[in-house]
């Protein structure tokens, strides 16, 4: 199995964060609702609301797995970013951890990706800003790194 890019890991961490929530616990991470409605822990790992808390290490062995999830994910259903610069497969591997494989399988993204099509692919993630029926800034400011990533 190949490696995950050093980028995509850069990306996650930026916009996931290690979130730290009660100040009677610090360095430990607790279960908490993200802006989408999810259970998550840790760097976005998703998870349920009894999940005890983590340190930041045990966030990180989540997070390497949950990317190596993503980009096999992401090569599986767009083969040809293994030809492509390594910025394009940190962009749709950040995308895929994001918002899960099952949303890149079914979308338009994917196609304009097996095309090659770089600027269609550019447009069409920046559609995907949306969380709990509302525009994130967060998803956009994560969408326009990847965007820039995958030009």
């Amino acid at each position: 199995m190949s490696e995950v890019p050093k980028t995509a890991i850069e990306l996650a961490k930026r916009f996931e964060g290690f979130h730290r929530v009660p100040k009677a616990d610090p360095g430990r991470a607790h279960p908490y609702i993200c802006p989408a409605g999810y259970w998550t822990v840790g760097y976005g790992h998703l998870c349920e609301s009894t999940h005890p808390p983590i340190t930041e290490s045990e966030a990180e062995v989540y997070l390497a797995r949950d990317l190596q999830t993503a980009l096999a994910a992401t090569l599986r259903y767009c083969p040809v970013l293994v030809a492509e610069p390594e910025g394009r497969l940190s962009a749709i591997v950040d995308f895929t951890f994001n918002l899960g494989a099952g949303r890149l399988q079914t979308s338009t993204l994917r196609r304009r990706i097996n095309q090659r099509d770089w600027e269609g692919a550019a447009r069409e993630l920046l559609r995907w800003v949306n969380g709990g029926g509302r525009v994130l800034p967060g998803l956009v400011a994560r969408r326009t790194c990847e965007v820039a990533l995958l030009r």
